[in-house]
């Protein structure tokens, strides 16, 4: 019977590439016990990856929403505070009105004309505000501060206003101003006509923060403010009775407008809470994804532990092997 041999260069060579081969597999094997995935998903799922592809085309568009959530927020959450503020704004002022409304006193009420002043500057600005770069209440243009100054609004509002004496009349003229389209949306409003798009939060839910600084609500705030800071404007050069008459009619409609910043309020809460519902439905389902993900492509940790203690034992024993063959001489091949 005839022997095959193989020389001692072509037998190292042979332990080496048996060595190099164990090592990668213990390398592949403890991979695999820490992150707890099998390296070859190819061999796991039969080389069907329809399932793990859904899955991740899933878990990419969650993560859209993820981003679309986080804006909506960001956005609900500003105009809420901006909101809170404004109605602040009013409510104090409205106090303030209940004082002059029944005092005839010439400083009491320069005093709150004066104070409704600053009040507007303050309102205008709240919504002029915007957050991450972009205006809240510009509509489509997030790039354009809705409102021009304070300033223009009064020197406006009183070339409308001059002449007129009668507080009826001052009013109805201020109120006309305030709706003609050539009015306070030509002269004061540079923001946009369209609303803001409806923000998508999760499959087939949208939502929408169409607010804008020309809604009706705040033209008629801006407006009651605007009468009260210009009442006792000496260019207009009113009797205290007119004065008087003015101070009640703004008073009347500064409650009524409250109630409706309320309500304005309201609604933009029922929107952040469709919001919240979303981003609870998004992580639940982000966590099932993850979670069906895991299973089809989880290594087994007692089965991965078992190959790799025999990968070790095969290497310790390939070890010992070559250690023994690199110790034989012809001496000891002779004997």
């Amino acid at each position: 019977m005839s022997m095959i041999s193989i020389g001692d260069m072509s037998q190292t060579l042979l332990l080496r590439s048996r060595a190099t081969d164990l090592k990668q597999s213990m390398a592949v094997l403890l991979e695999e016990l820490s992150s707890g995935r099998v390296s070859d998903p190819s061999s796991r799922l039969g080389g069907d990856y329809s399932h793990l592809v859904d899955i991740d085309r899933n878990l990419t568009r969650l993560e859209g929403y993820s981003i679309a959530v986080t804006e909506a927020n960001l956005f609900a959450s500003s105009t809420q505070s901006r909101l809170g503020r404004l109605q602040d704004i009013t409510g104090s002022l409205s106090n303030k009105m209940l004082l002059a409304t029944s005092s005839t006193d010439y400083t009491v009420q320069t005093n709150v004309s004066q104070q409704a002043r600053a009040d507007l500057t303050d309102a205008m600005g709240l919504l002029n505000g915007g957050v991450a770069g972009k205006s809240l209440f510009a509509g489509v243009d997030t790039d354009v501060v809705p409102l021009e100054s304070d300033d223009l609004l009064m020197s406006e509002l009183k070339t409308v206003l001059a002449g007129l004496t009668s507080a009826t009349d001052i009013m109805q003229a201020a109120k006309d101003w305030f709706e003609a389209p050539a009015g306070f949306r030509a002269m004061i409003y540079r923001g946009s006509e369209q609303d803001l798009s409806p923000i998508q939060v999760a499959s087939g839910q949208h939502v929408g923060l169409s607010l804008k600084a020309d809604n009706s609500v705040f033209r008629d705030m801006i407006l009651n403010i605007a009468i009260v800071a210009i009442t006792t404007d000496s260019d207009l050069n009113l009797t205290d009775e007119n004065k008087q008459g003015l101070f009640q009619l703004a008073s009347g409609r500064m409650l009524a407008n409250n109630d409706n910043l309320t309500s304005l309020r309201a609604e933009l809460g029922y929107a952040e809470a469709r919001i919240e519902k979303a981003t609870t439905r998004n992580e639940s389902a982000r966590t099932s994804l993850e979670y069906a993900k895991g299973a089809l492509l989880e290594a087994d940790p007692f089965e991965t532990a078992t190959r790799l203690e025999n990968v070790q034992f095969q290497l310790e024993a390939l070890y010992s092997t070559t250690v023994r063959t690199s110790r034989l001489s012809l001496l000891a091949f002779l004997e």
